[in-house]
């Protein structure tokens, strides 16, 4: 009684109005089954990029980015010509490199602080020897993650972060379309691509964090851990684990150590996403590592370190992203956090300040070395070192969230509740439950029973108590309403057994009434209606959506899983080919001149319960190594 009139006296003296609870205004929680998809762009440069602006971008501002992604149209400085995106997106982010941001949109001010630098005046030469002189100098500053003091000057980057944060404000319109404040932060030792995009939920911080400061993740999570003490909600998506040299999702830390405990948790905590495609090729799997997936070789064509020509080829273990699902649940097994317990998202890297994710109106990523059919068909290197036939179109990102707003769209996206597609707008949802319908996907009542029953993807399902019995999961797709129709629906699952990291893939969903091979269970070809002289296709064949219940047919309920979505699209004409049919020649030998386009959804995660004494005995070393890195030491 005494410790109740002490509390009631401090809260009058505070002068804070007291209310019974009943009496209190709740603010209700949204209904998950109303959320609705919202399509956007979450990785996309200007010309306040360094590099954007060394390869020709000029003039093309954020504000230029988020009018092309509204729908309107907007001029391309590189060539002049006019440009209107057919499909509106819903949101966009601009991730300007924080590294020497917006540096040289300052020259043209007379009293720019650095108008006379040396480097600045071969830039601005003309001189292509010159200007590739000058581009090493600043490549080399990132690579070695020495700064050029000229360049990293504190008052210039201020007041282009506040110009920046005032255009991407300025192009809010809640409801609408929807920015974030958002950075690049561009590690890249020796060339190693670490790259991370950093998402506010609010008007954020007060300066970026660059790769000059640490080009080490561990450094950039304190950064994001400290801003959000500070009430900036914030997070971090890695990209292109794929030209990482087998860094991105690595068994050890920046320092060569083995993952902690610690370490899992700070990964964990400020990196819930992580980008599957973008223009520098797709990071979701590759046939050495995947040898029975007959669609791993999808858009695989970048694979040099960035700026190294001639190419340096980037190592292949460790840097795609169903690998480290499955190595996740082993890392999980043994600190007993998941380090790499990521969504997915898709996106751009455009430099141009154009998202360009269609293939029929592909406009080239980088600058002049891709801006025309004719640089990007020739073979020859874009600024980054690969040749522009290597590059990929953009990714579209999907995420189911309760409003078209910054919370909303931040919150879906931390969330996990995401997709990414490798340009086209299918829809897709992912559930997990214990006791779906068989019929749940024809419920009109669909999304309320599958969130009532289960989890959306990004989330996880734990282990019942009558775990024998197998998870069901409820997919659903449908084309996109401009493009192509479905192939096929897929469900890849990673799992552990007998302390080894193995993977499958499922056809549960179907077009044409096909019937499985009973030699080897798998689906044959959809088919193909592509004219490749003309660069046309015909939705004759597949499905304008598709959708399934399935169950495992091969759970163990004491083994971790990880279940992804991959849907997959007709087959259709590459943006070489339709390059090709504009300039009137064949597509280029040794690239295809069809891609079957798809979606990817995020993954949702089994953990079985407690393990008995039993199944401890079976796998001693693996049950010894877990103890152990429970162990408190283990943990610093």
């Amino acid at each position: 009684m005494k410790v109740k009139t002490i509390w009631l006296v401090a809260v009058l003296a505070s002068g804070l109005l007291v209310t019974p609870m009943a009496a209190q205004d709740k603010k209700t929680a949204p209904d998950p089954a109303k959320r609705q998809v919202f399509f956007g762009e979450q990785h996309l440069h200007t010309t306040i990029s360094l590099d954007a602006y060394i390869m020709g971008n000029h003039k093309n501002t954020p504000t230029d980015a988020f009018n092309y992604n509204k729908g309107k149209p907007v001029k391309k400085y590189l060539t002049g010509e006019t440009l209107q995106r057919q499909t509106p997106y819903d949101w966009c982010c601009v991730t300007d490199h924080a590294e020497y941001m917006g540096i040289f949109t300052t020259l043209s001010d007379p009293n720019s602080p650095i108008k006379n630098d040396p480097v600045v005046k071969d830039l601005q030469s003309g001189d292509k020897d010159k200007i590739d002189a000058g581009f090493k100098v600043i490549a080399n500053s990132l690579a070695t993650n020495v700064a050029y003091e000229p360049f990293n000057n504190l008052e210039v980057r201020k007041s282009v972060w506040e110009k920046q944060k005032k255009m991407i404000d300025d192009a809010y319109e809640p409801g609408k379309f929807t920015t974030l404040i958002a950075f690049e932060w561009t590690s890249m030792p020796s060339n190693q691509n670490l790259h991370r995009n950093v998402f506010f939920r609010d008007e954020g911080p007060d300066m970026p964090f660059t790769s000059l400061d640490s080009n080490r993740p561990e450094d950039l999570w304190t950064y994001l851990d400290v801003q959000r003490n500070a009430g900036h909600d914030c997070f971090a998506i890695p990209h292109n684990g794929n030209i990482s040299n087998g860094l991105m999702y690595a068994p050890f830390d920046s320092d060569g150590d083995a993952l902690t405990r610690l370490y899992a948790e700070r990964r964990a905590r400020n990196e819930p996403l992580t980008e599957i495609i973008q223009v520098k090729s797709a990071s979701e799997t590759h046939p050495a590592l995947s040898p029975n997936d007959e669609f791993a070789d999808f858009e695989l064509h970048y694979k040099g370190l960035i700026g190294t020509n001639p190419a340096v080829t980037s190592r292949i273990d460790y840097g795609f992203i169903r690998q480290a699902l499955i190595n996740g649940l082993g890392h999980e097994e043994r600190l007993g956090v998941n380090p790499f317990k990521f969504g997915v998202v898709s996106g751009a890297d455009s430099h141009s300040a154009i998202s360009i994710n269609d293939e029929f109106n592909f406009t080239g990523p980088h600058g002049v070395s891709d801006a025309t059919p004719k640089a990007r068909l020739s073979g020859g290197a874009v600024s980054t070192g690969a040749p522009a036939i290597d590059l990929s179109s953009a990714g579209v990102t999907g995420v189911w969230a309760d409003e078209n707003t910054r919370e909303g769209i931040f919150d879906g996206l931390k969330r996990k509740e995401t997709f990414g597609t490798s340009g086209t707008f299918i829809r897709l949802r992912f559930f997990g439950g214990w006791d779906y319908a068989k019929n749940l996907v024809e419920d009109k009542d669909f999304a309320n029973k599958a969130y009532a029953g289960g989890v959306p993807m990004g989330s996880d399902m734990k282990a019942r108590p009558d775990s024998a019995k197998a998870p069901t999961f409820a997919v659903w797709a449908t084309k996109d309403p401009k493009g192509a129709t479905l192939d096929r629906i897929q469900i890849i699952k990673g799992y552990r057994h007998l302390g080894h990291g193995l993977e499958k893939v499922y056809d549960v969903a179907w077009s044409d009434n096909r019937k499985p091979d009973p030699k080897n269970g798998k689906v044959p070809p959809v088919g193909n209606t592509v004219n490749i002289k003309e660069a046309t296709y015909e939705n004759t064949i597949g499905s304008t959506q598709l959708s399934a219940v399935w169950t495992d047919p091969d759970f163990d309920p004491n083994e971790r899983a990880v279940y992804y979505v991959r849907v997959i699209e007709i087959p259709t004409p590459r943006w070489s080919t339709y390059d090709a049919k504009t300039l009137g020649v064949d597509p280029p030998e040794g690239y295809p001149a069809t891609i079957q386009e798809r979606a990817w959804s995020s993954a949702i995660w089994y953990t079985p319960g407690p393990t008995s004494a039993a199944q401890k005995a079976k796998m001693p070393h693996v049950h010894q190594a877990v103890e152990a890195a429970k162990a408190p030491e283990a943990k610093k």
